[in-house]
């Protein structure tokens, strides 16, 4: 793979369309296998590594599964850059630590890029569907698609009573993690959402920031998946994290419908404030752009801001992250280039959605 190829903005995920989909940005399901008899990633030499990868590369490498998407690339992520890298990670197909992670450590994506799978990162594979809007079940059909299909040509490491065996424990069972990526301002601005998340952990979920454990919520996006892999089936954690996310979503309507009924005048001059911050501005740092562009996209889903498509919050949140900005210019940039590029890049996408002259 080209890093023409890993520059490419449109993910599957990004195109917003689909179920609930002013709430729900997307929907992921990650599977963590292991091939039989081999020991865990982080025991293994280098030619080990290079040995599975390989051996995935044999099974998946220009293969089609599913009905539309594309076929496989497969890279070893030596052979990209470290920019290149972290624009993986900040459209959400690899992760951090595979990002920073050294030696033969490969990720294999579909076309799409719907699909990503994670070879060597904590378990020999992490096999990824991450899918616009509320797409949890279509998510997950597809994510054993692929499972099946490599397991017609590796065995996994399984123990009947067990199940899937994983380098954490907390992954053990199905292996299966899966998440939904909400925005919630609504929940944030009439401070509610504190209490939600208060009893996610009673019910067997987790919240975290949009690029997953370990990071802060920014832009009012959270991200809530399962922590309970053991005991229980795929289908019931699906089930049960659909469940809540519906309960969520009704939630966060509500509170934008009190918003608009108690302080309809205040939001919409915080939407138009916001809009005319990112329309305008000439240097703006990453957290004050994700603060404003959540504001704008709720104004958008709120109607009171037209003739501006809200899927290009989804363009927005990836191409002004620190790496796409970078790799987009060409050349290294300092902090301060980049709160300039990103202004510059802002205020071009928006007048381009309005159809106007570009505020240059």
């Amino acid at each position: 793979m080209s890093g023409t190829n890993v520059i490419r903005l449109n993910s599957k995920w990004m195109e917003g369309s689909g179920p609930n989909q002013d709430i729900v940005i997307s929907s992921r399901v990650r599977l963590a296998r292991n091939i039989k008899e081999i020991p865990f990633p982080h025991l293994l030499p280098e030619n080990r590594e290079r040995e599975i990868l390989d051996m995935v590369k044999n099974i998946v490498e220009g293969k089609v599964i599913g009905n539309q998407g594309g076929a496989f690339e497969v890279t070893n992520l030596l052979e990209l850059s470290t920019l290149e890298k972290w624009v993986l990670v900040e459209k959400h197909l690899i992760s951090p630590e595979h990002a920073q992670s050294n030696g033969p450590k490969g990720v294999a994506l579909r076309v799409d890029e719907a699909i990503s799978i994670m070879v060597n990162e904590e378990d020999h594979l992490r096999i990824q569907c991450l899918l616009p809007a509320m797409q949890l079940n279509e998510a997950w059909h597809l994510a054993n698609q692929v499972d099946n299909f490599i397991e017609e040509s590796i065995d996994f490491a399984f123990d009947r009573e067990k199940g899937y065996l994983t380098s954490c424990p907390t992954n053990v069972g199905t292996g299966m993690r899966a998440s939904v990526m909400l925005h919630l301002p609504g929940l944030v601005l009439t401070r509610q959402a504190n209490q939600v998340f208060a009893t996610m952990s009673q019910i067997g979920l987790t919240v975290r920031g949009m690029y997953g454990e370990g990071t802060e919520a920014s832009g009012n996006l959270f991200q809530l998946s399962n922590q309970v892999t053991l005991g229980v089936s795929e289908e019931d954690i699906i089930s049960h994290l659909s469940s809540v996310t519906l309960q969520i979503i009704e939630q966060e309507r509500y509170a934008r419908k009190a918003l608009m009924k108690e302080g309809g005048e205040q939001l919409e001059d915080r939407v138009w404030r916001a809009y005319g911050v990112l329309s305008h501005a000439r240097i703006i740092t990453s957290r004050e752009a994700m603060g404003l562009l959540s504001e704008l996209r709720l104004g958008i889903d709120q109607g009171l801001i037209k003739g501006i498509d809200a899927r290009i919050f989804n363009t927005l949140i990836v191409l002004t992250q620190q790496a796409f900005l970078q790799k987009t210019a060409g050349v290294e940039l300092s902090p301060f280039q980049r709160d300039l590029k990103r202004a510059e890049i802002i205020r071009t996408k928006l007048t381009e959605k309005l159809g106007g002259e570009k505020n240059d």
